[in-house]
């Protein structure tokens, strides 16, 4: 093989390690930059959830992660947005009022006409809503199921293959 060939070989050889490499770190990436949203902000004592219903439409479109803090029932405010436990899930609405000597809140979402049926006892209050990422919250909710969680295991695992992968084909040039 002439020289010029050969120079032209090992050139080509080399794309295919940088792209498995490039590929490899940017599933990695990805993997974390989607889950630091996630789990960063519970070290803080931030919950996070996703909004699933258009009932706080148009300030929490449905697919937004919502990150609470608990507090005190008694220092909400009328006009905070909290989150509470209502058969089962976690229902995000707005404080009408916070009615102390009951100890609950009228809530009302912000695309209802009406306020919710029953009041929200204290016991029920998970926390008030202190920001919110628009769109996140369907990421959380697909990382939140058992598929999911393999799907983010096993994009991770790619990465780390093909960074191996990436390795393993400089060494042979």
């Amino acid at each position: 093989m002439s020289e010029p060939a050969a120079k032209r070989e090992k050139k080509s050889g080399r794309f295919l390690p940088a792209l498995c490499h490039i590929l490899g770190i940017l599933l990695m990436t990805a993997v974390i930059l989607t889950a630091l949203p996630l789990s960063v902000p519970r070290l803080f004592g931030y919950e996070t959830y996703s909004i699933v219903s258009p009932s706080m439409e148009p300030a929490y479109p449905v697919g937004t992660l919502i990150y609470t803090k608990q507090l005190p029932p008694e220092e909400v405010q009328t006009g905070d947005v909290i989150a509470f436990l209502s058969g089962g899930s976690v229902i995000t609405h707005r404080v009408v009022r916070n009615r102390i000597v009951e100890g609950d809140f009228i809530t009302k979402g912000d695309a209802n006409a009406d306020n919710d049926p029953d009041p929200i006892s204290y016991g029920a209050l998970v926390g008030k809503v202190r920001f919110q990422i628009p769109l996140l919250g369907s990421i959380l909710y697909i990382y939140s199921t058992l598929v999911g969680k393999i799907y983010l295991l096993l994009l991770a695992l790619c990465g780390f293959l093909f960074t191996a992968l990436a390795r393993r084909l400089r060494s042979r040039l």
